[in-house]
């Protein structure tokens, strides 16, 4: 059964960095493209970043781009997202996911077959 826990979110001043973690279990990671999405109460959940199976191809939304990178190690069975300069609408609660059925990364929900239970982020002074 796959499963994919967050964990890394917190408390942070503006212009502040955070690093999430994502562990995977029960699944091919190595042959898996993996996501990351955030959401806030009230609105629907939306793309971050996501990663090929490979690791060498990364895709952003606008609002990260410079600002996020997503890598991940395929032997230890984690990805990663460092997010610096954060700001507070980065704000939510951010969950990874998987998928065995692309190579490319998604910015998509639907493309995703697998979601963690999300960790909270939250950017304030």
């Amino acid at each position: 059964q796959a499963h994919l826990v967050e964990s890394g979110g917190g408390l942070v001043q503006p212009g502040g960095s955070l690093r999430l973690s994502c562990a995977a279990s029960g699944f091919t990671l190595d042959s898996s493209v993996i996501g990351w999405f955030r959401q806030v109460p009230g609105k629907e959940r939306e793309f971050a970043a996501a990663i090929s199976y490979t690791g060498d191809i990364p895709h952003y939304a606008d609002s990260v781009k410079g600002r996020f990178t997503i890598s991940r190690d395929n032997a230890k069975r984690m990805v990663f997202l460092q997010m610096d300069s954060l700001k507070p609408e980065d704000t939510g609660v951010y969950y990874c996911a998987g998928t065995g059925r692309r190579v490319l990364p998604s910015p998509h929900l639907k493309d995703y077959e697998y979601w963690g239970q999300g960790t909270q982020v939250t950017v304030s002074s």
